[in-house]
This record gives C-alpha cells, sequence and structure tokens, in this order.
C-alpha cells in the first residue's frame, strides 16, 4: 500500500512529461515540415521585345531561303512548306545576324544576341521594383545550345555587377523544357536559403545554331525557331507576398531518357556530311503524348478533384475487369476543374493540337499559345512566360485563379508548373504583348 502511493505521484508526472515531450516533437515537426515547404512567391517576371527592324515576314523568309545560295531547290522548297505550315505570322524576330545574305553566324553575334535579349529585360526587371543587384542571393540561366565562357550568369554578374557569393548556375543541354527546369532548381535552393531572392533567365540563342545541310528532320529547326527570352524573379521571403503576382504550388518533372526511343526524338548530331544539327524524329508527337501522360499521372492526384480522380480509377479498374471495355475510350479528367488558364508550350502548331486533344481542351484553352507561336514564334524556353504574359495583357488572370504551364524538351522531358494568382493584376501593365494585344487573337488559317 505504502508502495503505491509512493510510486503513483512519479508515474503522473512521467506522464505528462511524455505527454508534454510528444507535444514538443510535435511542434517541432510541424515547424521543420513548414520550413521545408516554404512558399515560393514570383514577384514579377519580364519577356523580352524585339525590335520592329528584327521582323522577318514569312515572305522575307522564303526569299533568303531561295536566293542566299545556302540550300538546293529541293531543301528551300521543303522549309518553305513546312513554315507556311507552322502557326507562324509576320511579327516573329530573328537576331540581326541572321537578316544578313549570307547570315553572319559567327560565336561574337551569339554573345551580342544573349546580351541584346537579357540585359534589357534583366534592367527592366530589377528597375520596376527597385531591386539591386546586390539584393540576388541565386542566379541561374538556362540556354540549351549556346554555352560561352566565362557562362552566361557570369556576363550577367558582370554586367549588373552581382555579389560575389551569389550561388549562380548556366544549364545548357535541356531543351525547350529548361525554363521549368531552372524554376524547379530555384524552387530546391530557396528551400535551404531563407530569406532569398532568386533571378532566372531562360532563352535559347539561335544565331549560330542554324543547320545548312539537306537532312530534312534537321531542318525543321531552322523554320521554327525565333529570338526571345524571359527574366523571372522568385522570392522565399514573407514580406513579398504583398507585391508578388503569384504563388508556386506544384513544380512536377517528367524525363523519359531511360527509353532510346524519347531519347532519340530530339537529338542534335552530325548529319554524316560534316553539318551539324537538331534532329527532329517522326515519332516525336508520340514521345510526347507518352510524357504528357506520365507526367499528369503525378500531377493529377496533387491538383485533381476528388471526383475527378475517382473517375479515373473507375475507368482504369473497368478497363482491367471488363475486356469489352478496351474498346471504350479512355477516360480523361476534366483538368479545366483543376486550372483556369494553360501554357502549354509553343513548339509548333502540332504540339498544341497535340496537347489539347489529349487533354480533351477547347480551342480557346490554347489561345494564348498559339497567339504566342503566331507572334513571336517558337522561342524555346520562354514561350511559356509570352504566353502568360500574353493572359495578363488581355485580363484574363484574376486573383485565385490557377495557371498550368506545360514544357516539353529533349531528353525526353516534359514539365508542368502550377502557379496561382495572388493579386489583382492589371492588364494596363506595359509588357512585351502590351503593343500588339489590341490586334489579338487573329485568325490563323489552317495549314494548306
Amino acid at each position: 500500500m505504502g508502495t503505491e502511493i509512493f510510486e503513483a505521484p512519479f508515474s503522473i508526472s512521467t506522464f505528462f512529461l511524455v505527454i508534454i515531450t510528444t507535444l514538443i516533437t510535435y511542434l517541432l515537426y510541424l515547424a521543420l515540415i513548414r520550413s521545408n515547404n516554404s512558399v515560393i512567391y514570383l514577384i514579377d517576371f519580364t519577356c523580352y521585345l524585339p525590335a520592329d527592324n528584327l521582323r522577318v515576314t514569312i515572305a522575307s523568309f522564303v526569299e533568303h531561303l531561295h536566293i542566299g545560295g545556302t540550300f538546293s531547290t529541293d531543301c528551300s522548297e521543303f522549309q518553305e512548306r513546312v513554315v507556311e505550315r507552322s502557326g507562324i505570322g509576320d511579327e516573329a524576330c530573328m537576331p540581326i545576324a541572321l537578316h544578313e545574305l549570307p547570315p553572319e553566324a559567327y560565336f561574337e553575334a551569339s554573345l551580342e544576341e544573349v546580351e541584346q535579349v537579357l540585359f534589357p529585360i534583366v534592367e527592366d526587371l530589377l528597375s520596376k521594383h527597385n531591386i539591386s543587384p546586390t539584393s540576388i542571393d541565386i542566379l541561374i540561366s538556362n540556354c540549351s545550345l549556346f554555352c560561352p565562357t566565362p557562362s552566361i550568369t557570369a556576363m550577367i554578374t558582370n554586367k549588373f555587377g552581382f555579389r560575389s557569393d551569389i550561388k549562380s548556375f548556366s544549364l545548357s543541354g535541356m531543351g525547350c523544357g529548361a525554363g521549368l527546369l531552372s524554376i524547379s532548381l530555384a524552387k530546391d535552393l530557396l528551400k535551404v536559403h531563407k530569406n532569398s531572392l532568386a533571378l532566372v533567365l531562360s532563352m535559347e540563342a539561335i544565331t549560330t545554331n542554324g543547320y545548312h545541310g539537306k537532312a530534312k528532320s534537321m531542318l525543321v529547326t531552322n523554320t521554327i525557331f525565333r529570338m526571345g527570352g524571359a527574366a523571372i524573379l522568385l522570392s522565399n521571403k514573407k514580406h513579398d507576398e504583398q507585391r508578388s503576382k503569384y504563388k508556386l504550388l506544384h513544380l512536377v518533372r517528367t524525363h523519359m531518357g531511360s527509353d532510346d526511343r524519347s531519347y532519340g526524338s530530339v537529338i542534335q548530331q552530325d548529319d554524316g556530311d560534316g553539318f551539324v544539327g537538331v534532329s527532329l524524329s517522326r515519332s516525336l508527337s508520340h514521345v510526347a503524348g507518352n510524357a504528357l501522360r506520365t507526367n499528369i499521372s503525378e500531377l493529377g492526384p496533387l491538383v485533381l478533384p476528388y471526383l475527378e480522380q475517382l473517375r479515373c480509377g473507375w475507368g482504369a479498374v473497368h478497363r482491367k475487369l471488363w475486356v469489352t471495355a478496351g474498346r471504350k475510350e479512355i477516360y480523361v479528367p476534366d483538368f479545366k476543374k483543376a486550372f483556369e488558364h494553360f501554357c502549354i508550350h509553343a513548339g509548333g502548331r502540332a504540339i498544341i493540337d497535340a496537347v489539347e486533344s489529349n487533354l480533351k481542351l477547347q480551342k480557346e484553352d490554347g489561345e494564348a499559345s498559339r497567339m504566342t507561336l503566331h507572334r513571336f514564334g517558337n522561342t524555346s524556353s520562354s514561350s511559356v512566360w509570352y504566353e502568360l504574359c500574353y493572359l495578363e495583357a488581355k485580363g484574363k488572370v484574376k486573383k485565385g485563379d490557377r495557371i498550368w504551364q506545360i514544357a516539353f524538351g529533349s531528353g525526353f522531358k516534359c514539365n508542368s508548373a502550377v502557379w496561382k494568382s495572388i493579386s489583382v493584376l492589371d492588364p494596363k501593365e506595359r509588357n512585351a504583348w502590351s503593343d500588339r494585344i489590341h490586334s489579338y487573337p487573329v485568325q490563323i488559317p489552317n495549314a494548306p
């Protein structure tokens, strides 16, 4: 009896100690989870607007093909057919070196293109928000086919006087999907480095990357790529929420490189005659479709309402259990219940059409992509930013709206970024579309 009375208070105190310890541990765990999942804010972004004298009309492009002396009649006519069906209009631009006959595709001209695209948009973005270059903690650039030494980030650091301890990364060889890969890298770095600003630069230098051989699979890239670039400013600082346009909800990356057909669908190589170019395989649309399906299988559960997920699950079970169901069309979830806007990489008319078809979207859902392709051409990794810029200029993005950016790239990769608008956007704010937005959308004729 005496022993029980003596041990009782000890047992109660031990019990409360365990409870308190458990509670503290749980609170620390929550704090750790929150710290590892800090919100990534997109303060603002700027897209490069080429000068009017850099425009290359379709007629001018075709004329240069035939009188330039580089291509045979057959190769010139092939490129003429491709560009006329591409969905690209007369406003798209090329670097000044490519306006010459013959084109002055020299290394120095590529450096000038990088400077011409990136310097003004970095200056514009920083000055717009009164941010000193010394406030930037992380600098990331991506440019697939032009990789100078010193690097592009070194060029930017030298031009603007960034700090000596800046964390800089220059990505290359990652194709048109590299823009969202750069955002992914910035996101991961911002998870680790608190109270930081990250500047992401996306572009493709096309001056020295034209193909001068006769392989038709490599001639296509001559016709679709145009001049462009984007600068994106990200932050993990809580007080930056007030001045930010968006916050990042999800970023899903898919890499199909273990499959040989996917790996070789977009590849830079020698054509056997000594000419280097980027080859686009006939299976590219199929490869892109597989990559997209793999990507959305991971993204879907993160964004779709539960009812849509149940319908997808039931459709899969139904096809497995009932053989006759295999004849039925596979259920495609309604992604318009998860997103208000879609920014599909403007890689070409066929890509936009294929994504719309696979996702069961309407033509208006791909408007930003088609208009971006028409006005700016395929600007590679920056295309999804021109599309978001279009949506803003049209006044379509409302506070609370969710935007899905979909990018494809060599490797083969499919990347998705989901943003949520957290501020009221002014459609009259100056951007790369401001001078022409009243003329869009335009009617794009069907391919002949």
